[in-house]
């Protein structure tokens, strides 16, 4: 008999050791002791930084996407106003090219006529070339050292060569000249003609 109350207060004392199975899985517990799965205030605070880590991650992001969206459009945007500008510009210059070969074709046997003067020997090969496409502004002078006008415009060749300088007469006239007629000084910026001054007047008086 004894043993049979033995056993059951044994049994008792190891039950109470053993926590039941519901109660071992259960990491917290209540302000009463009791098994809880609710996060502790520090477990709370944590997730909360974490959650605003990623939602500012992810603002950061989005922002970068955004930028980077209107810098592609704004460059999008520059190469067609770039192309747009090129293809005005080639569209002019086309344009220019035509009206000065009209012009040479119909007057050709008169402006062969024309007097040219024999070129100084420092100016014999300062002929202008392809790198020279920037003459508009330039000032011409006559062999004399007079001056006449200002290059306001160029014609060129389908290659790009330079074909002809379109010059405002200091008086106001305009007239188209060969780059045969003209020799470059790149040093002093100085467009010169070996055309005479009264010529150079006439020419300006051709019409299409």
């Amino acid at each position: 008999m004894k043993l049979h109350v033995l056993a059951a207060a044994s049994g008792l004392a190891l039950s109470a050791l053993i926590p039941a199975p519901g109660i071992a899985q259960s990491a917290h517990v209540d302000a009463n002791g009791m098994p809880t799965n609710r996060s502790t205030p520090e477990e709370q605070a944590q997730t909360a930084a974490l959650n605003n880590q990623v939602s500012q991650g992810n603002a950061a992001i989005d922002a970068q996407t955004q930028a980077n969206n209107a810098q592609y459009q704004a460059q999008q945007q520059q190469y067609q106003d770039q192309l747009q500008h090129n293809q005005a510009q080639q569209q002019q210059y086309q344009d220019r090219t035509a009206a000065y070969e009209d012009l040479r074709t119909r007057y050709a046997a008169e402006r062969a006529a024309y007097h040219r003067g024999i070129w100084p020997d420092q100016y014999q090969k300062w002929v202008i070339e392809e790198r020279d496409a920037k003459l508009i502004g330039e000032r011409v002078q006559l062999i004399t050292g007079s001056r006449v006008g200002t290059v306001i415009d160029t014609a060129h060749t389908p290659g790009g060569r330079v074909e002809a300088l379109l010059v405002k007469l200091d008086g106001g006239k305009i007239v188209w000249i060969d780059t045969s007629d003209v020799r470059y000084n790149r040093a002093d910026g100085i467009v010169m003609t070996n055309l005479d001054y009264d010529d150079l007047h006439h020419m300006a008086d051709e019409r299409l």
